[in-house]
């Protein structure tokens, strides 16, 4: 199984988590795992001399290694991530993955 799978990970401002989620099972994916997380910009504003950081949600999909670049495609398109400050998109390599017997199934038909 390795290097069949890579791990899309996208980096959306918080509520917006939906529409990567929507667009990547459009694209083909099964689905994904989102994480709660907080930015660290070095233009975070202030309140009473605190700095207040934007809350992120990651959202993390196993793809199909040949289903990628289609995916990420329409999460981009989607989520509008080309505009400035919408978040960020991008791919890791897998070198093993275990658990996602659902997404093997379809290579059996």
């Amino acid at each position: 199984m390795a290097n069949e799978f890579d791990l899309i990970v996208t980096i959306v401002n918080k509520g917006y988590s939906d529409y990567v989620i929507d667009a990547a099972r459009e694209a083909g994916a099964s689905g994904g795992t989102i994480i709660y997380g907080l930015g660290t910009s070095k233009n975070s504003e202030t309140f009473l001399g605190v700095a207040i950081h934007p809350e992120k949600e990651i959202i993390l999909t196993v793809v199909k290694h040949a289903e990628k670049d289609k995916i990420m495609k329409i999460i981009c398109e989607r989520s509008n991530l080309n505009a400035n400050g919408h978040g960020i998109c991008f791919s890791l390599p897998t070198s093993n993955v275990v658990g996602i017997t659902n997404m093997l199934k379809d290579d059996t038909k």
